[in-house]
């Protein structure tokens, strides 16, 4: 894991001083919310519908003990008790008071943790796979590369001030666990025929109003090439955005309109004029940076568990939860653990104070130190030993952690929505819980098998609504709230936009139409074997539109 160097300690040491002075002069009344909303938003603190927000950077989503307990103390000494963990791998708390931010920026300082770039106009926290550097299918760890993008792009002169929020993720694998196609950026870790490293590129990709999936722009680019090309596709963006319509600023547009072949002469193009500079990535600072993230020394490959084998025998629900939420590791003997924050009829993403210390507990002593967080809403346990999973699932039942539910139907993405968000039309939250209740039974998630639901509570599509096998998004007509249903969504590697399939249903309606549609898949399947996505890739949209609304 990546730790804070000289300059760091220096530089978010004097960003925290910088902004108390900031708070105090607003809370004074020295400077309006006007004046100061460009100062919050530079170090992640957001107006609500009911108070402040204050949105921390988790890079590439990797926290260790330390950190998550200093998260677990921030909810219980500055919030109500819980934090909100979202689909940029980040952390929010929803309820500090602005007078004592500056306090809990200092607090986080000292754990080498801080909020800039959490907001604004510029480069946002750069995401990973959540399996990054264990995953066995994996070709190469991305997060060194996550990690040198997020010191180059942190407070860069040129781009601190693009014409709209830049998202880039990265992943190291055939399979995208990262939606790397629905960013700005996406960047494909691969290597080339000669066995080098390099990074497909793909770019436009973003959902919001005008949802789009990334093109590919390059097959394979050079490792030492990453930060040149990445600077030459961010100049071009800087330089024909549109800043006159915050609607149309994005990537995509730029990328839609202008023609992904004219973008990519234009890219490379610029690249030409600037490779040859200081932008070349030594690839011996590439080994710096990747000694960081080297596998502990203790992770060597173990024998299989006969200790695991006889309480998996002895305990059906176990049995299920070790299938469901654990994932191959590249090292023999161990898994990957997915801790799910989607209790029955839970809020999720959330997390309670005493569950944090509870998680920071296993990691301590059970996954060397190490918690990821997924843009799935989730928490990972990278590396366990398999003879450890009984001990640990013991005590994710005690802290209401073992829901053994990942990729089912209610393992729900949703953002806060109306309960929260001052942008939002109507509430996610409540639609996710009501959901998540009617499908509790767990033999009855298994029937379904996997199937992404993503709830949002606005066009923005914080909720990633557009990309769910079942997207939900939220709606207000003459006062009341309904909701619109898409189908057939992807974030993976087959990235693709879900259609919208008819008018929307009332708060009343919407869950007993997540039931029609899900009746209707097991009734259309040819196997149990053939997934929702898949069934309703085979049959379009026609035996879904009927069942929901009488016609095809």
């Amino acid at each position: 894991m990546y730790r804070y160097d000289e300059f760091d300690h220096e530089f978010v040491t004097a960003r925290v001083a910088q902004f108390r002075d900031q708070v105090e002069r607003r809370v004074s009344g020295d400077i309006t919310e006007d004046q100061f909303k460009p100062l919050r938003l530079m170090n992640g603190v957001y107006l609500q519908l009911h108070a402040y927000m204050l949105r921390i950077a988790v890079p590439y989503g990797t926290l260790n003990g330390r950190q998550v307990r200093m998260l677990a103390h921030i909810a219980r000494k500055y919030d109500r008790g819980y934090g909100h963990f979202t689909t940029r791998q980040n952390i929010q708390f929803n309820w500090p008071k602005l007078s004592d931010i500056p306090d809990i920026l200092a607090e986080l300082a000292t754990v080498e943790m801080h909020a800039i770039q959490t907001s604004g106009n510029c480069i946002r926290n750069v995401t990973a796979d959540h399996f990054a550097g264990a995953a066995a299918d994996e070709v190469a760890d991305p997060r060194p590369y996550a990690e040198i993008l997020r010191q180059w792009s942190s407070l860069h002169p040129e781009f601190l001030f693009l014409p709209r929020k830049f998202k880039v993720a990265v992943t190291g694998a055939e399979r995208d666990r990262a939606a790397i196609q629905l960013h700005d950026i996406g960047l494909h870790l691969k290597r080339n025929e000669r066995g080098e490293l390099g990074f497909a590129v793909y770019v436009g990709g973003g959902q919001g109003r005008t949802p789009m999936v990334a093109k590919k722009i390059r097959d394979f680019l050079p490792e030492e090439d990453l930060l040149s090309y990445s600077e030459a596709i961010l100049r071009v963006y800087n330089l024909n955005g549109r800043r006159d319509n915050k609607y149309k600023a994005r990537i995509k547009i730029l990328v839609h309109e202008t023609g992904l072949e004219e973008i990519a002469r234009q890219v490379e193009e610029e690249w030409e004029r600037i490779r040859a500079g200081a932008l070349k990535l030594p690839l011996d600072e590439v080994e710096r940076i990747r000694a960081y993230f080297a596998a502990p020394d203790a992770l060597k490959p173990l024998q299989p568990s006969a200790a695991l084998a006889t309480a998996r025998a002895a305990d059906p629900e176990f049995d299920a939860w070790v299938k469901r939420n654990t994932h191959p590791h590249r090292v023999p003997g161990h898994v990957s653990v997915t801790i799910s924050l989607k209790a029955i009829g839970g809020t999720p993403g959330d997390a309670t104070a005493d569950q944090m210390e509870a998680v920071a507990d296993l990691a301590e002593r059970y996954a060397f130190d190490e918690v990821r967080v997924s843009h799935e809403q989730n928490l990972i346990l990278p590396h366990v030993a398999e003879g450890d999973l009984a001990a640990i699932y013991a005590s994710l039942v005690a802290n209401d952690l073992a829901a053994a539910n990942a990729g089912f139907i209610t393992d729900i993405i949703a953002c806060p929505g109306l309960d929260y968000c001052a942008l939002a039309n109507a509430r996610s939250i409540p639609v996710a819980q009501r959901i998540s209740q009617r499908f509790g039974d767990i033999e009855r998630q298994r029937e379904i098998g996997d199937l992404k639901i993503k709830i949002s509570g606005c066009i923005n599509a914080c909720g990633h609504h557009h990309v769910g096998h079942i997207g939900i998004l939220g709606v207000e007509k003459k006062g009341e709230e309904f909701y619109q249903i898409s189908l057939g969504g992807s974030g993976d590697e087959n990235a693709a936009i879900g259609e919208i399939i008819g008018r929307g249903f009332s708060t009343e309606e919407i869950v007993d139409a997540i039931e029609t549609l899900v009746d209707t898949y097991i009734a259309q399947r040819e196997s149990p074997e053939e997934t929702f996505l898949a069934a309703y890739q085979r049959l379009g949209q026609a035996p879904f539109k009927e069942a929901l609304y009488g016609t095809a």
